[in-house]
């Protein structure tokens, strides 16, 4: 699911040295835990963006020239706000700025105070171009990311809001206010093409209704771009149509047979986070905390659990993660295929159960894309193939082997077929238990699926 952007940088690359299959017996589970409940506005599609319109509209179709790009969905409570979409020049002499606009309507009679918790836009240029960075970095200070995609998570996955959005926004009864009013621009630029990735997690203290517009900056009459006004983007919202050029039209889900389109998302998925403690089979029994451990495996074996799988992509488990949409347009994406910007908070309780000290690895992965497993083998490529399919930091929080609690945050470059470096390892004797935590938001601009490894090496094998 690689962007306009990515897709640039791989044609211009060199091309890759052939690359040998390696097959790995390895077992696959089902992660466990699900999605939660809390609705996503998912603004994806048309990812490039060439004629202004609504993104996407939550909006009631009441009393709007085109009722069909609203979708009457209001948010109340807890809801996060994901928008990408790229800007590019339609000739060479048409280098006007796109605007990227979210607006929340309050359609109550009292006043509706939204919270932003924590918010983050970036350009890939030149907040955050797409650089070739190593496989594994240390990323302790945030400041290692490639893509805008990368730069948001790895900045909501700390917690932040980015300077220049407010804390809380107060709308007025019958009232529209701007979230998100954005430049994409490309003068300047070569290729004159840009992009702008963003995430919010935000409260409402009631109903609202969002939408996410583009449009050309308007000009002055000395000819200046300036940014468009609320009263400009209600306008939009009021008398606009779908902006175009549309994305390919999704497979449905019920096909059997032939290539999968997945499509770019345009609607409001239900699951912001992926909480889970993976604890061995039959799981945890809070009558017991005994049962609540997830056994090592012995020296020289391993086992992996499904990051992001996805039809046509469960690794054997048959484990569909994608978040459901509540409501969509019907050209684009059944499911939020990616769940892009969804976070993972993995807890795994280890507990070495054998009669032998075992040397343990956990690993983030990317094996080949398969829905059932050949003879039970992951299939990796080496070397990994060219195209990046996962680019974003990891955190993990586990206890050392001097019995210190760590935190650590690794930027991960992860091509297709690549096998993954540890983000921790741990020597632990017969008897011991060690929490480990994972934790990363799903990286936009990344192609599922990914496994999470636990392995525990032979003895010389390399750390």
């Amino acid at each position: 699911m690689l962007s306009v952007l990515s897709s640039l940088i791989l044609a211009q690359a060199s091309p890759p040295p052939p690359s040998q299959e390696i097959k790995i017996p390895q077992e696959v589970r089902v992660l466990p835990g699900k999605l939660d409940a809390v609705p996503v506005f998912n603004s994806n599609s048309p990812e490039l963006v060439q004629t202004e319109g609504i993104l996407l509209s939550t909006f009631p179709p009441t009393g709007k020239r085109t009722p069909a790009a609203h979708l009457n969905l209001p948010f109340q409570g807890r809801f996060d706000v994901f928008a990408h979409h790229i800007a590019k020049a339609l000739t060479p002499e048409d280098l006007r700025t796109l605007y990227l606009g979210v607006i929340l309507y309050n359609p109550g009679r009292q006043p509706v105070t939204v919270d932003i918790l924590q918010a983050a836009s970036y350009l890939s240029q030149p907040d955050a171009p797409f650089l070739d960075l190593p496989a594994y970095v240390d990323n302790p200070l945030g400041t290692v990311y490639a893509g805008p995609g990368s730069r948001i998570t790895n900045d909501i996955l700390r917690g932040k809001r980015q300077e220049g959005f407010p804390a809380q926004i107060v709308i007025p009864p019958e009232q529209s206010r701007m979230l998100l009013n954005l430049p994409i621009p490309v003068k300047e630029l070569n290729p004159p093409l840009n992009g702008r990735s963003t995430l919010l997690r935000a409260w409402s203290s009631g109903p609202i209704y969002i939408a996410s517009l583009a449009r050309f900056a308007p000009t002055t009459d000395t000819g200046e771009e300036r940014a468009p006004t609320v009263e400009e983007w209600q306008t939009l919202v009021d008398t606009g149509t779908l902006a175009g050029p549309r994305d390919k039209t999704p497979t449905p889900p019920d096909q059997q047979k032939g290539q999968i389109i997945y499509g770019r998302v345009a609607g409001v998925a239900k699951g912001s986070q992926w909480v889970a403690d993976v604890v061995d089979p039959p799981g945890i029994q809070l009558s017991d905390p005994n049962t609540w451990y997830l056994s090592v495996p012995a020296a020289g074996q391993a086992f992996s659990y499904g990051l992001s799988t996805l039809r046509g992509g469960t690794l054997g488990t048959g484990q569909v993660q994608t978040a459901r949409m509540l409501v969509r347009y019907p050209d684009t994406a059944y499911e939020a295929h990616g769940n892009y910007a969804i976070e993972y908070n993995l807890t795994l309780p280890l507990q070495n159960r054998t009669d032998q000290t075992q040397t343990v690895a956990i690993a983030l992965e990317t094996p080949i894309k398969e829905n059932q497993l050949q003879d039970g083998q992951l299939r990796f490529l080496e070397p990994p193939a060219k195209n990046v399919f996962f680019r974003g930091t990891v955190r993990v929080r586990y206890t050392d082997d001097r019995g210190l609690p760590q935190t650590r945050y690794v930027h991960l470059v992860q091509r297709r077929g690549q096998q993954g470096e540890p983000l921790a390892v741990m020597t632990m004797k017969p008897g011991d238990r060690r929490f480990v935590n994972i934790g990363l938001l799903y990286p936009p601009d990344s192609t599922p699926p990914q496994i999470l490894t636990v392995r525990s090496l032979q003895a010389g094998e390399a750390k």
